[in-house]
């Protein structure tokens, strides 16, 4: 495969995940580098490893899968930017309850849900017969790389614009889920 071809389809990938790390460092105002971390690691751990379970499960899953997973995608996203959304609009100031998208079952939901087209593409490189492990090794960097980015930029639009760019955060969330609902 041509590594031009690669760098694009793992930028491609990685788009959402950048868009959920931006949305989440937005919703958490105060960022550490742990969080930034864990976001970048679980994201591109995801993105690194649904082209391997894609590739190793072949064409005779995707049929089933194809079926749900965007709705999958579009519940776990709009859950959470909804709650991001409520939390700002009606939150009573106290960020104590508020839960932190870098840790947990939010974090593997997160994860799942920005990953799964990457699974599709795992198939397309089985029926391609492409090698896999190179491509999602490139896929993972790229997404942690791009995460980072996200979580940086976030951190400062949430410092700089509060409680606005919160609700945008929120609505960017669901906003994703909705497109991955159109484009299946």
């Amino acid at each position: 495969m041509n590594p031009l071809t690669l760098i694009g389809i793992a930028v491609g990938l990685a788009m959402d995940a950048f868009a959920v790390s931006i949305a989440s460092s937005i919703i958490l105002r105060k960022v550490t580098g742990r969080q930034t971390f864990r976001i970048a690691f679980h994201f591109a751990l995801f993105q690194a490893a649904m082209p391997l379970v894609g590739y190793f499960a072949g064409i005779n899953v995707i049929h089933f899968v194809e079926q749900w997973d965007h709705w999958v995608a579009f519940a776990i996203l709009a859950a959470i930017g909804g709650k991001a959304v409520y939390g700002a609009v009606w939150g009573d100031g106290d960020d104590s309850h508020r839960g932190d998208p870098t840790r947990g079952l939010r974090l593997v939901a997160l994860s799942f849900a920005t990953s799964i087209d990457a699974f599709a593409v795992g198939i397309s490189f089985a029926m391609l017969k492409i090698t896999i492990w190179y491509p999602a090794a490139i896929i993972g960097l790229i997404t942690a790389a791009l995460c980072i980015a996200g979580m940086l930029a976030g951190q400062r639009l949430g410092r700089r614009f509060g409680k606005r760019v919160e609700i945008i955060g929120g609505l960017v969330l669901i906003a994703i889920g909705i497109t991955i609902l159109f484009e299946m």
